[in-house]
């Protein structure tokens, strides 16, 4: 028996700043959703984006994409909804996208309704919570202390379905929202609707990447239609295909369990999710199933400062040094870290890492070919730039005319940058593996609302 959709949901794309094809996005709008939703980030970039609470995407690229989504929505007449703004939801990158959106309202002589969530955590607040043991460890376990949340340069928490909720229901035409689960801005009003729990949540996940779910990744755009008995997905892009296969594997991604998924207030199972071809672009499924959990709990993400980085790079490609690279390295490490040590004060860590043979997995490379040529990159980190820049400078002689062993000339390697020395600046690093407690899902968010206008 047919279903009767209740909600549609149209993803322009992936991640805002990803760009899309905009002959799919004219075909969604066309499709008349019941919204448009977008993830504005994640932690995929790691550390600093959280940690300066800033976007990794370019501001013009941001503008640009989101003035033709604000152009979407007015064409469609319903919600936009973007969810971890500014790549990872802080409060500052929360802000930015805000005053773009002010940018764009102003140069297209429109008045707009905007709902801003704000998902960024007081880490005095978040001190109290963990020795109140509202804070919990997941696994791997993260060893923290009230000292350590103080240092946090930003804490979020994870906006679930609820939030996003509370925020529809102020009627606000456009809804940007802090850090979110990638799934909440998705599964929010199909859920607010009566949609079926499961279909609504595991729809959500599919939808969570745009197009990443079907044989054209790169076009962007889908529509789910969500329903009282699960969901269908229908690609926009032209060539583009949902099957059983693409659909189902997407629950692999970014999730330990391809069965399950954690969220706020439950989790997702789909082991028995049935996916069923329609036809040969459009995938139905049913089956799957929302479990409600005793607490409500949302989670917590936190970064804090690393200390100070300088990085060097030298390229080797005399056959004799490619083909010992790991003896000479390692014999550079030690001799360079002893003097290093007799020279500064302060604590540092020296790496070298090999880029063409295993800077990328290190010691669970499976792969040991080496090529004609190996890039040898040196990382200092250091509590002061000053420290950091030091040692880096010390390791200079070292990639330029260490031999490998004493009884060899004395190799020159080739510096593909003048300095050699390059300043990272401060860095940062991931610190949360919890979630918070909450009495009240709206506990840990903040709701405004403002006219925007020209």
């Amino acid at each position: 028996m047919a279903q009767t959709v209740l909600t549609k949901i149209l993803i322009p794309s992936g991640a805002l700043g990803l760009g899309y094809d905009r002959e799919a996005l004219a075909r969604g709008v066309a499709a008349k959703p019941d919204l448009i939703a977008i993830d504005g980030g994640s932690t995929d970039s790691g550390p600093h984006y959280l940690g300066t609470g800033t976007s990794k995407y370019s501001r013009s690229s941001i503008k640009s994409e989101w003035r033709e989504l604000m152009q979407a929505r007015a064409e469609a007449g319903v919600p936009l909804v973007i969810g971890t703004a500014g790549t990872s939801g802080a409060d500052s990158a929360v802000d930015w996208l805000v005053e773009i959106t002010k940018e764009i309202v102003a140069e297209m002589g429109d008045t707009v309704k905007v709902a801003v969530l704000k998902s960024g955590q007081d880490q005095g607040k978040m001190a109290s919570a963990y020795q109140n043991n509202r804070i919990k460890q997941l696994q791997p376990e993260i060893e923290i202390s009230p000292e350590l949340l103080q240092s946090c340069s930003n804490i979020v928490a994870l906006a679930g379905a609820e939030q996003i909720q509370k925020a529809l229901a102020t009627g606000a035409d456009i809804i940007i929202a802090g850090r979110t689960t990638d799934t909440a801005t998705i599964a929010a009003l199909p859920l607010a609707r009566g949609c079926h729990p499961g279909g609504a949540w595991h729809g959500a996940k599919i939808g969570e990447c745009g197009a990443l779910a079907t044989t054209s990744p790169n076009s962007g755009t889908i529509l789910i239609a969500f329903d009282e008995t699960g969901f269908t997905i229908t690609p926009m892009g032209q060539e583009a295909r949902a099957t059983p296969y693409t659909v189902s594997a997407h629950m692999l991604y970014e999730n330990s369990n391809p069965f399950q998924l954690y969220e706020p207030g439950g989790h997702l199972d789909v082991t028995s999710a049935t996916y069923t071809a329609l036809d040969d672009r459009t995938v139905r499924v049913t089956g799957s199933e929302w479990v409600p959990s005793d607490a409500y709990t949302v989670k917590l993400e936190g970064s804090r400062s690393g200390g100070y980085q300088t990085v060097s790079m030298a390229l080797v490609r005399d056959p004799h040094y490619v083909a010992n690279i790991r003896e000479w390295v390692a014999d550079i490490e030690k001799k360079c870290t002893d003097k290093a040590r007799q020279r500064v004060n302060e604590a540092f860590t020296l790496e070298l890492r090999l880029i063409g043979v295993d800077a990328t997995l290190g010691a669970l490379e499976t792969d040991a070919r080496i090529g004609s040529e190996v890039g040898v990159m040196g990382i200092v980190t250091a509590q002061t730039e000053a420290t950091s820049r030091e040692v880096a400078k010390i390791l200079n002689p070292y990639l330029l005319h260490h031999p490998l062993t004493e009884q060899e000339e004395m190799p020159t390697f080739a510096f593909p940058f003048s300095p050699t020395e390059m300043a990272r600046g401060e860095i940062y690093e991931f610190c949360l593996n919890h979630v918070l407690e909450l009495d009240d899902p709206m506990e840990a968010f903040r709701l405004d609302i403002m006219e925007m206008s020209a």
